[in-house]
């Protein structure tokens, strides 16, 4: 039997709402997995080469901090980049940024390494800007629900 398939969650949570965030990608996630796929979530301070080069697919989740993306963000794409960079060529990714201003220069930034990868955005990204909205937790829930199903289905 085929071993499953991974989704690494990869969130910077300093926040209530940021952690209510991660839980719903992770739930969101869960609830369309059938047992498929396995669901990781670990921040980016806890992540390593070894999970990124375990996973099948991964959701980003990142705050957007002075226009750019959270330092423990940056700090995981530092620590892993030239050991990923050929095993991982087209690795399915989404990006969701919690941005207090306009998530512009964090998309921008995250997008670019990502792309230096080689890495494929699987889904648009999901720009959670502004003043706290409720619609956040519903709109990750989705994400992960959709990111599962489609590594299940093989279709990402």
């Amino acid at each position: 039997m085929a071993s499953n398939k991974q989704l690494l969650i990869i969130s910077h949570t300093p926040s209530t709402n940021t952690r209510a965030m991660a839980a719903q990608l992770f739930s969101g996630a869960k609830n369309a997995q059938e047992n498929q796929v396995t669901i990781r979530q670990l921040s980016p301070m806890d992540c390593n080469t070894a999970d990124i080069l375990h996973a099948d697919a991964l959701i980003l989740l990142t705050t957007e901090n002075l226009g750019y993306m959270a330092g423990a963000t940056k700090d995981l794409f530092d620590r892993i980049y030239y050991d990923v960079l050929e095993a991982k060529q087209g690795l399915p990714y989404a990006l969701v940024v919690r941005a207090g201003i306009d998530g512009t220069g964090c998309t921008r930034a995250v997008e670019s390494i990502c792309s230096g990868l080689g890495w494929r955005r699987a889904q648009e990204r999901r720009l959670c800007q502004g003043d706290w909205q409720d619609h956040f937790k519903q709109d990750c829930f989705d994400l992960g629900q959709l990111m599962a199903a489609s590594l299940a289905l093989g279709i990402i």
